[in-house]
C-alpha cells in the first residue's frame, strides 16, 4: 500500500526547509508511481509553486484528483523535464505551452520539432565575434597605420575592453579594411554596414511573412521542415549574393550612362 500525503500537509514543514519539502524524512516516491506534489517537486527537482504555475499556463497537465488528494504520475516528470530543457533553448512559457499542446495532440512530433528547432538555431553566416589581443586585431586587420583602433572603436566595428578588443564581425571587418585600401574611409564602410543591415532586415522580414502566409495557406508544404532548413540556407544566401550583384550592376551602369561618374571629383595621385 503506498503512503500519500495531501498537500495540505506540506505547511507542516519546518522553517528553513526546501520549498515543496515535506517535515518527514522521506524519499521521494518511484517516477513510475503515484506522487504527491511535494514527491513530484523533489524528483524534478523544482519548488511546488513552480508546478502550480506550469499548470496554471496549461504547460503541465492536471493531476489526478481522488477525493482530497491530487496525484501525479510518471507523464508529469517527464513533462517537467520538457519544460526545463525547452526554457533552456530559449522557450517562455506560453510557446512551451502551446509547443506541448500540440504534441499531445498528436499534431506534431518531438523529436522532428527538435530538429527543427536545431535546424533553426544553428548561424547561418560563417562569421562569430571573437575576442583578441592588440597584435591579434592588427592581424585581422591587416594594417597598423597610426589611429586604426580608435578609428576601429568608434565606428563600432570593435569594442575595447581593457587590453582585449570584442571583434563583432571578422569578416565585415576584413571588407571594410580592404576597402579602405581601395580608398573607401571606415566611416563610409560602416555607414554602408549599416544600410545593408536596414535593407536586408526589411528583406528578410517580408520573405519571413511570405512563406509563413504560404504555410497557412497550403501553397507550401512543410511535411519534412529539417530538409526543408537544410535547403533554404545555402539557396537563401546565394539568391542574395546575386540579386545584390545584379542590382549593384544596374545602379553603376546608370550611374556611368547619366555622367554622374564624370561629375565626381577626381582624387589627386600622390606622386
Amino acid at each position: 500500500m503506498t503512503l500519500v500525503h495531501t498537500e495540505a500537509m506540506a505547511s507542516t514543514a519546518p522553517p528553513g526547509a526546501p520549498s515543496g519539502a515535506s517535515g518527514g524524512a522521506r524519499s521521494p516516491a518511484a517516477p513510475g508511481g503515484e506522487m504527491t506534489i511535494d514527491d513530484l517537486a523533489t524528483a524534478a527537482s523544482v519548488p511546488t509553486r513552480t508546478i502550480r504555475f506550469y499548470q496554471a499556463r496549461g504547460a503541465l497537465m492536471p493531476p489526478e484528483i481522488r477525493g482530497r488528494v491530487a496525484f501525479y504520475g510518471k507523464a508529469h516528470l517527464e513533462r517537467l523535464r520538457l519544460i526545463a530543457q525547452l526554457q533552456d533553448r530559449g522557450l517562455r512559457i506560453n510557446a512551451i505551452r502551446d509547443l506541448v499542446v500540440s504534441i499531445d495532440r498528436g499534431e506534431l512530433d518531438l523529436a522532428e520539432w527538435l530538429g527543427v528547432e536545431q535546424q533553426v538555431q544553428a548561424p547561418w553566416a560563417d562569421d562569430q565575434a571573437r575576442t583578441v589581443d592588440e597584435d591579434e586585431l592588427y592581424a585581422l586587420a591587416g594594417s597598423r597605420r597610426p589611429g586604426l583602433l580608435a578609428d576601429l572603436v568608434r565606428t563600432r566595428m570593435i569594442a575595447r575592453h581593457g587590453d582585449v578588443y570584442l571583434v563583432k564581425s571578422p569578416t565585415l571587418l576584413s571588407i571594410a579594411m580592404k576597402l579602405e585600401a581601395a580608398g573607401i574611409d571606415l566611416d563610409t564602410a560602416a555607414a554602408a554596414t549599416a544600410i545593408l543591415q536596414k535593407q536586408l532586415g526589411r528583406a528578410v522580414k517580408d520573405l519571413i511573412d511570405l512563406f509563413v502566409h504560404r504555410i497557412r495557406e497550403g501553397a507550401v508544404s512543410v511535411a519534412e521542415p529539417a530538409p526543408l532548413f537544410e535547403v533554404l540556407r545555402p539557396l537563401g544566401t546565394e539568391a542574395v549574393k546575386v540579386l545584390f550583384a545584379r542590382e549593384m550592376e544596374r545602379e553603376l551602369r546608370q550611374l556611368l550612362e547619366s555622367g554622374g561618374l564624370r561629375d565626381l571629383p577626381k582624387r589627386k595621385r600622390k606622386r
